[in-house]
């Protein structure tokens, strides 16, 4: 026999290894490749390729550090192909995905035996921090708001605002800090082969940043995510002097530097474009405080910046004279000695920044002739040091003195002067307001302090000047001018100017009482003021302490430290450390409080007694769908479940539109989230499973929300499983349909406490039936509850009116009523909440994905032999759902003659299954108010087409009416009502329409 055996082939197998194991787990193919992933970033190429295959933490921060210690020589921030696709990358998937955690991770901080996360962040920051970087954040939000703008016409889109108010954050962390412009110009232009490349990226930067493209985009932004929703680094970005600050802060920051060249072009470029955004005053006073104002700044620095072009200098020059006068000069006291050091200070500032320049010069006596009032509203002050510069050169201070002589003397001028005087001035009463609010006075002051400095620089030409025929002509024109205030001022001109020249017998004196007067002596002794140009000092005297700049937005830093470097935290101390101090104490003192104390670290789980319990490799919060389901699965960790049960909504929300993430992985979570289980007795844990639900739902509805309608009748599910089916469905078709649930959680009140007839103590003003058992925090709390407070309000809804009408009808004529309770009931009844109008989308949604699947399975269930649904609750939940979905569709979609034919019928089929339970008594009741609120216009065509429907219904309703006894102030009472609300409607109804349902009445009976 061993012949017949012949062997085909012989293989040889290899001998097995002892130590390897039998069996060995297949990984699948995606968690397979994603291990075998290395960690270690060598090229451009493996960094594009780790960013597009959705890195887990420590890929990613391969990638971060790659590309900022620019190890390989590949830099970001140069113009090329492959980083221009990184950022691309970094901003449409790694941003969305990971922003949160890292800024979580940053702020809450981490302990020094693991990676800290606030470097990652301060590493994708600086990545994106270029002109490209910025303007791809920038690209991203405008697409976002334009995607923002066509959702409204379609299903309502969640994921937007989360994902507008993320990257405003972003671009608001990039663009924040003092040194931000010029890290951004560095980064832009570093690399680059020649000038002229760099001059079309500084170009590039100017426009971005000067050009308000930021603020607008940003504010329609945040417009759509909403002042309240939206974070506190973000609206500064918004605010036109807030950011016209952050710009002069950079400004002043950039010029400390000393810049050169194309750099320092660049910088006053930025300057001199961003005067245009509306806020100059803002922009320039910033700058002139850390430039001028600060102490350790070089005065040499702003001419250098702010002045380098004569169409700005005239306006920035302005700017800060007023500046300079508003807070060091106003107050002064005239008879001070110590407001001579600020007078002097101030001239001081000036002639640093004028630096015997003859354009700025000419700007200064410009100022000083200026028709408007040299300085007008202030103070002496800074007339006296503007003239105390011009002082300095001889010809110019001439040139002042003849100017305002000839303007002083003109007649136009004079009577000019005079008109405004009448108007606003009513004479030289007091010092004070000729000296703060006249022009003219502005000028006598101005003409006054040069003919000072010019008998000290120059008496001869002085002495010229005075014996002219323009003077004669100047003075003789004052004093033959008939208002009172211009004869004045010319005489205290001519004494004032006569007493430098001519002694005691020659002075020209008017003797007149009115130049007695204290403004006379003062305005005649402004001709031997002489003020010297003296240090700074004494304006940075009163100054506080310079204070680190407050950031307006968490901000990151700015360099990532070396490899094998960690970043070691200080522990923060509750209280200033005191000084060393020696002292001899009693060992009996055991007076220990006022000892500091070191603050408490956040971190909870240090709180442990035994160190070797505390857990520091903590998980982090998945940000790939496929993680969530990971953590959601993981049923032995109590950290991976919370931190599934916590991220899970905002992840879903914010992924619903971002790729097919949710969409290929949709029934997958949705079978756990169902099913998922309170192991470990988590806080809010029911609230956050249904909250997930619905944002899976809201976010997949087509899809999802036909899962959800089947799983509730086919799913081997607890009855508390199914009851979070059903609220899913309901609250996810009141938010596709843009209803605020909360809205409908205040219950609407009655307007009588007792009404005639059969309907006395079924419609009180505080009936239970219009009162939650609970009043959860959020819907989402108790299901049951939620479900109950909708219905609720819909059923208040469409018997208050009922009841207002027989309150009235009971009370007598309307003739003999002040008002009556319909009126009132109108006048004290709840705002209904405005919702937006429901597109023909949304509301095909509803009825095909959410209505239609729940009552076709519905048929299929009453032929299995228990079926789940005729379970009493989960009965009368259903039937809610279903009023609840029908309502939210709303009265003008297109298919609501469908759904009000299969709800009817529905309801007159399953009408033997409610009764004998109160509970699903009234979910029918509930149901069939809904569909007669919903159809109030429609009730004509209803009667048309489905009349026999009509009259059987009401016939039924009628018996369950008189068997329902209603005394018990509980459930029963609630039917009875409802009941007695829908015979109403129906009796309505029937007797419009009587000749219409003649023939189906014939029929019926």
């Amino acid at each position: 026999m061993d012949e017949l055996f012949t062997p085909v082939s012989t293989t040889y197998l290899r001998q097995r290894r002892d130590e390897e194991p039998l069996l060995v787990e297949a990984r699948p193919p995606a968690e397979t490749a994603r291990i075998s992933k290395p960690l270690k970033v060598g090229s451009a190429d493996d960094a594009l390729s780790v960013l597009k295959s959705q890195p887990d933490y420590d890929s990613l921060t391969a990638v971060l550090r790659f590309l900022v210690e620019n190890d390989a020589g590949f830099s970001i921030y140069v113009p090329s192909s492959k980083s221009a696709a990184i950022i691309h990358i970094l901003v449409s998937d790694t941003v969305p995905n990971y922003w949160n955690l890292l800024q979580e991770g940053s702020s809450a901080g981490e302990p020094e035996t693991s990676a800290s996360t606030l470097d990652e962040a301060a590493a994708l920051v600086t990545s994106l921090q270029s002109v490209a970087g910025i303007n791809a954040v920038m690209g991203h939000i405008k697409a976002l708001v334009r995607e923002s703008k066509l959702a409204k016409r379609d299903v309502n889109r969640p994921d937007l605002k989360l994902h507008l108010g993320l990257f405003l954050d972003l671009l608001s962390t990039l663009l924040d800090g003092d040194d931000s412009i010029q890290e951004i110009w560095k980064h832009s232009t570093a690399g680059l082969p020649d000038a002229v490349s760099k001059k079309v990226q500084s170009q590039s930067l100017i426009s971005l940043v000067s050009s308000g493209r930021i603020i607008s985009i940003s504010a329609e932004a945040l417009e759509l995510v909403g002042k309240e929703e939206a974070r506190t680094s973000s609206p500064w970005l918004v605010d036109g002097a807030e950011y016209s600050k952050w710009i002069g802060r950079n400004i002043a920051a950039w010029a400390k530097a000393r810049p050169e060249g194309i750099e320092h072009q660049s910088c006053f470029d930025v300057f001199q474009r961003s005067l245009s955004l509306g806020y100059s005053e803002t922009l320039v006073t910033i700058v002139i405080d850390q430039l001028l104002l600060s102490r350790g700044s070089s005065p040499a620095l702003f001419p250098r910046v702010c002045l380098h072009q004569t169409q700005v200098s005239k306006k920035v020059l302005y700017i800060l004279l007023e500046h300079l006068s508003r807070k060091f000069l106003n107050d002064l006291d005239p008879e001070d000695t110590k407001s001579v050091e600020k007078i002097s200070a101030v001239a001081g500032v000036l002639d640093d920044v004028i630096q015997n320049d003859k354009g700025h010069k000419w700007h200064l006596l410009t100022w000083c002739c200026s028709p408007s009032g040299a300085g007008l509203g202030h103070g002496i002050g800074i007339r006296r040091a503007v003239v105390a510069v011009l002082a300095k050169d001889r010809e110019t201070i001439t040139s002042l003195l003849e100017k305002s002589l000839n303007q002083f003397g003109d007649q136009l001028y004079i009577k000019h002067t005079a008109i405004l005087q009448q108007e606003g001035e009513d004479g030289a009463d007091t010092l004070l307001k000729s000296c703060y609010t006249d022009d003219s006075a502005a000028h006598v002051q101005v003409l006054l302090l040069s003919a000072a400095y010019v008998a000290k620089l120059s008496p001869l030409k002085l002495t010229m000047i005075l014996r002219s025929g323009s003077y004669l002509s100047t003075i003789s024109n004052r004093i033959a001018s008939t208002n009172s205030r211009a004869r004045f001022l010319g005489m205290c001109v001519g004494e004032g100017l006569s007493a430098i020249l001519d002694n005691n017998a020659k002075k020209l004196d008017f003797h007149t009482d009115e130049l007695e007067t204290e403004e006379a002596r003062w305005l005649k002794g402004l001709t031997r003021i002489s003020d010297p140009i003296g240090p700074v000092e004494p304006l940075l005297a009163n100054l506080p302490q310079p204070q680190p700049a407050k950031s307006t937005s968490r901000q990151a830093p700015k360099q990532q430290p070396k490899k094998g470097q960690k970043q070691k935290r200080k522990p923060q101390v509750s209280e200033p450390a005191p000084k060393a101090i020696i002292e001899e104490i009693d060992s009996s003192d055991d007076g220990d409080d006022d000892l500091p104390t070191a603050a408490k670290s956040s971190d909870d789980e240090d709180s442990d007694d035994d160190p070797t319990l505390v857990q520091r490799n903590k998980p982090k919060p998945p940000v790939y769908v496929r993680d969530l389901i990971t953590f959601l699965r993981d049923s032995e960790s109590y950290e991976k479940q919370k931190l599934g049960a916590q991220t899970a909504p905002v992840l879903i929300r914010r992924k619903a539109n971002y790729g097919t993430e949710v969409s290929s992985h949709a029934e997958e979570l949705a079978r756990l989230l169902v099913g998922l289980q309170d192991k470990f007795e988590m806080d809010n844990f029911e609230d956050l499973r249904l909250q997930s639900m619905i944002a899976l739902v809201v976010a997949q509805p087509r899809s999802m929300a036909p899962w959800f309608a089947r799983t509730f009748f086919e799913g081997d599910y607890s009855l508390s499983q199914r009851t979070s089916v059903l609220v899913t469905l309901g609250l996810s078709a009141r938010e596709l349909a843009g209803l605020e649930t909360s809205d409908y959680q205040s219950l609407s009140s009655f307007p009588s406490k007792r009404l005639p007839g059969k309907l006395e103590q079924l419609y009180l003003d505080e009936s239970p039936a219009f009162t939650t058992q609970s009043n959860p925090s959020s819907l989402g709390a108790l299901p049951l509850n939620a479900i109950n407070s909708i219905a609720h309000s819909l059923t208040a809804t469409f018997l208050g009116p009922l009841a207002a009408e027989a309150a009235d009808a009971n009370a007598g004529p309307d003739a003999l009523k002040l008002q009556t309770f319909s009126a009132r009931y109108k006048s004290k009844s709840r705002i209904r909440p405005r919702t937006r109008a429901i597109p023909n989308t949304t509301a095909a949604t509803l009825g095909t994905y959410f209505f239609s699947p729940l009552a076709a399975h519905f048929q299929f269930a009453l032929r299995s032999s228990k079926p789940v649904v005729l379970n009493p609750t989960m009965l009368a939940l259903y039937l809610q759902t279903l009023g609840i979905i029908v309502n939210a569709a709303g009265p003008s979609t297109l298919s609501l003659p469908q759904l009000t034919s299969e709800l009817w019928d529905l309801l007159l089929r399953v009408r033997v299954h409610v009764v004998g339970d109160l509970g699903a008594l009234k979910g029918w009741l509930v149901a069939m108010s809904v569909l007669l609120e919903v159809n109030q216009d429609n009730m004509r065509r209803i009667c048309d087409e489905q009349g026999r429907e009509v009259v059987e219904s009401r016939e039924w309703v009628s018996g369950v009416f008189e068997r329902t006894r209603g005394d018990d102030g509980g459930e029963e009472n609630d039917v009875k009502m409802l009941a007695a609300g829908v015979l109403i409607k129906l009796g309505e109804a029937i007797e419009k329409y009587q000749a219409l349902l003649m023939g189906d009445m014939l029929g019926f009976y």
